[in-house]
C-alpha cells in the first residue's frame, strides 16, 4: 500500500492520478481521469477518491519537527552548512528509517534515519554503485559522505545517511504507461551492464525467512482476531504459488550488484520526463533475468491483477535498447520478485499482529493498528501471481 507523506500535497496527487490515468489508458483508452483518481485511493488504502481527499485535508501541516540539537548535528557531521529551518518529518518509517527535510545555507537535503535498516551489502559497496550509475547517466539524488568521509554517521545510537535533495514529481504509481517503462527498462539495462560484482544473491529475494506454512499463519491471524483474517484465508492459495517458485534453480554466480527494489516507488519523474532513482540503500546481488523479471511485475501489473502489455513490452524494449541482450526469462525468473513478496507479506503480517495486540491494551491508542490493518488488507487483496507471470513472459518473448 502507498504512504502519503506527512505533509501531503493534493496537487502532487492529481499529478500522480494523471500519470496513472496514462497507464490505465494503456490498458483501456476509455479510462476517465476520475476512474484513475479512484484507482489511486485505493492505493493508498481508501475506498474513493474522496476519502483519500479527506485524509490529505487531515494531516496537511502535522509533519513532526525533529529536535533542534539533533539537526544542528545531523548538518555538522554531514558538512551540510548552517540550518535555515527546522528539520521536517517527510513520511512516516519505513523498512529503513524515517526520512526527514533539511534546508540549510548550502541547499536542502534528504536526511534519512536508519533505525530499520537491514543492508545486504555494505553502505560503502550501495555508494558505489551508485556512484557508478549517475556516471553512466542514471539520475540519482546524489549520496553525501559526512566529514570523516563515512556514508553512515551514528548519532545517539541511531545510524543516519543523506542524500542530496531532488526537486521532481510524486513517485509513480503501476501500471505506468508505455513511454516511462521504456525509460525504466534501460535504466535497469544501464545498471546491469555495469557488471559490478557480488558475492552472493540478495536473501531477500532467493528463499523465504521463514518456512511457517501459510495455512498455518492464516490461522494465527483468525486466532487474534484481526479484521484481515478472511483477506489471509483467501490469499494462501496465490501465496503457495509464490512459494512455491521458491525451489526455482539459483545461479548465484551470474548475480550482479544491483538496486534491487526498482519498483514505481522508488521512481520520480522529472518535469522533462527524466526519471530519478532513489532508494539504492537496499542494493544487492540478483541476476539480471530476476530483476527483469521484477521489474515487468512491479511496473506492468496493476492492483487489481490485469497487466499492462504495452507497458510491460516497452520496458523489455528500453532494455534491449541498452544492454547487448535480453536475459532470458522463464517462470523461474520470477523467484527473486515472488520470494521478496512472501517475506514482505510475512513482516507486514507481523507487524500487524504485534499493533493488534498493543492495541488491545487498557487505554492504548489505536492509530498504528489501524493503519497496520488497512496495509496488510491492501496488501493481501492485490497479490500478483503466476497467471500474470505467464503472461509476462509472452509479452516478453514477443521482444527477442
Amino acid at each position: 500500500m502507498k504512504t502519503l507523506p506527512d505533509n501531503p500535497n493534493l496537487d502532487h496527487l492529481r499529478r500522480q492520478a494523471k500519470d496513472l490515468l496514462a497507464g490505465l489508458r494503456d490498458q483501456d483508452p476509455t479510462t476517465t481521469l476520475a476512474a484513475a483518481q479512484a484507482a489511486l485511493a485505493q492505493q493508498y488504502g481508501f475506498r474513493t477518491w474522496p476519502d483519500l481527499k479527506t485524509e490529505v485535508d487531515r494531516l496537511r501541516g502535522t509533519a513532526d519537527v525533529a529536535d533542534p540539537s539533533l539537526a544542528a548535528v545531523v548538518a555538522e557531521r554531514f558538512d551540510l552548512g548552517a540550518m535555515t529551518s527546522p528539520m521536517a518529518s517527510v513520511q512516516r518509517a519505513d523498512d529503513l528509517g524515517r526520512l526527514w527535510s533539511l534546508e540549510t545555507d548550502g541547499g536542502r537535503w534528504a536526511v534519512r534515519s536508519a533505525e530499520n535498516w537491514w543492508p545486504i551489502v555494505p553502505a560503502e559497496r550501495d555508494v558505489e554503485l551508485q556512484e557508478a550509475a549517475a556516471a553512466a547517466g542514471v539520475q540519482l539524488p546524489a549520496p553525501v559522505r559526512s566529514r570523516a568521509g563515512a556514508v553512515v554517521e551514528e548519532i545517539d545510537g541511531v545510524p543516519w545517511r543523506v542524500t542530496t535533495w531532488r526537486h521532481s514529481a510524486p513517485p509513480l504509481a503501476a501500471p505506468v504507461s508505455a513511454l516511462s517503462t521504456r525509460r525504466v527498462g534501460a535504466v535497469l539495462a544501464t545498471i546491469h551492464g555495469l557488471r559490478l560484482e557480488v558475492d552472493r544473491v540478495s536473501p531477500w529475494h532467493e528463499a523465504r525467512f521463514a518456512d511457517e506454512p501459510w495455512a498455518d499463519v492464516a490461522a494465527r491471524a483468525r486466532a487474534a482476531g484481526v479484521s484481515w483474517a478472511d483477506a489471509f484465508a483467501a490469499a494462501v492459495p496465490t501465496l503457495d504459488g509464490l512459494a512455491s517458485l521458491g525451489e526455482a534453480p539459483v545461479d548465484a554466480g551470474s548475480a550482479v550488484l544491483t538496486h534491487n527494489s526498482l519498483g514505481p516507488a522508488k521512481v520520480r519523474r522529472e518535469h522533462d520526463g527524466t526519471l530519478v532513482v532513489a532508494g539504492w540503500e537496499h542494493a544487492g546481488g540478483q541476476p539480471p533475468a530476476w530483476e527483469l523479471a521484477d521489474a515487468l511485475a512491479t511496473w506492468s501489473i496493476d492492483p487489481g491483477g490485469a497487466v499492462n502489455v504495452a507497458g510491460a513490452r516497452a520496458l523489455v524494449e528500453g532494455y534491449a535498447s541498452v544492454a547487448d541482450g535480453v536475459p532470458a526469462l522463464d517462470d523461474g525468473s520470477f523467484r527473486g520478485h515472488a520470494m521478496s513478496i512472501c517475506n514482505y507479506v510475512m513482516g507486514e503480517v507481523g507487524v500487524a499482529l504485534d499493533a493488534h495486540a498493543a492495541a488491545s491494551a487498557p487505554g492504548a491508542d489505536a492509530p498504528e493498528r489501524d493503519f497496520a490493518d488497512r496495509n496488510v488488507t491492501h496488501l493481501l487483496t492485490h497479490l500478483s501471481g503466476t497467471p500474470a507471470f505467464a503472461q509476462l513472459l509472452d509479452v516478453a518473448a514477443l521482444v527477442h
